[in-house]
């Protein structure tokens, strides 16, 4: 899977994401309205908007992620606004370092990039021997209706000006599993456009499984939430949420 388009055109594509929703959400697992002096590690960081708010509301953060490109962008987006975050590129499978958080998230589906189990579980496993005593692994997923019922067999497009996209879901290898494919149309000079291609796979797990790979890595799940609110999953949620403890 490649990131180097992706990343370029990630910001423009993700206008719209509830990065305030996420923010919220994060709080509302600690019960305080300040995160002002809490560890916070950011799997899948991406292009950084995250980070910038969880630093701005005063803790000290750390972002994760495979793309090289993806965090250069974050890096220079900190540096604009002025807020102080470290930078690791790291899968999220093999968490290296001696630091240990308060609060370890991996949102926007980060996590459905893993195809394997065992990705998942070492995860799991690493994040939990990263998190302090009573830490909390905050992080959402694509459910199983949202893949196959909202992605496979879907094709979507849009025409922003300077870039357009045709975005089409396939079913995946595995089940639960689906493929994007990502063609892009960028702007060179007028009227002339580069065309540039890119694969991305996905896969998500029954609610049970999770839970049972949580508890496995020694977590205690406190909370499974769905669609940003307080209420529990239902068969046509979309995006599921866990909050497990140390």
């Amino acid at each position: 899977m490649s990131y180097k388009v992706f990343a370029a055109l990630y910001d423009q594509l993700m206008q719209e994401a509830p990065y305030d929703e996420w923010l919220a959400y994060v709080k509302r697992q600690l019960d305080s309205d300040s995160l002002a002096g809490k560890a916070v590690m950011d799997v899948g960081c991406g292009t950084g908007e995250l980070l910038v708010r969880l630093a701005l509301e005063g803790a000290r953060v750390t972002g994760v992620d495979l793309s090289a490109e993806m965090l250069a962008i974050a890096n220079e987006k900190c540096e604009k606004t002025g807020v102080q975050v470290t930078l690791l590129e790291q899968s999220m499978t093999e968490l290296a370092g001696d630091e240990s958080y308060d609060v370890i998230t991996i949102f926007c589906d980060s996590l459905n990039y893993l195809e394997r189990e065992s990705d998942v579980q070492a995860t799991f496993e690493g994040v939990y021997s990263r998190l302090k005593p009573g830490g909390l692994l905050l992080f959402d997923v694509h459910s199983i209706h949202k893949i196959e019922e909202g992605y496979i067999g879907q094709t979507f497009a849009d025409d922003e000006g300077e870039i357009a996209y045709i975005w089409t879901a396939f079913p995946g290898e595995y089940p639960a599993s689906v493929e994007h494919e990502l063609t892009f149309f960028i702007e060179d000079r007028s009227p002339y456009y580069i065309k540039k291609e890119e694969l991305h796979k996905q896969r998500t797990f029954a609610i049970s499984q999770y839970e049972a790979w949580l508890t496995a890595a020694g977590f205690t799940v406190k909370r499974i939430t769905a669609d940003f609110t307080e209420a529990s999953p239902h068969e046509r949620s979309e995006r599921i949420f866990f909050c497990a403890k140390k």
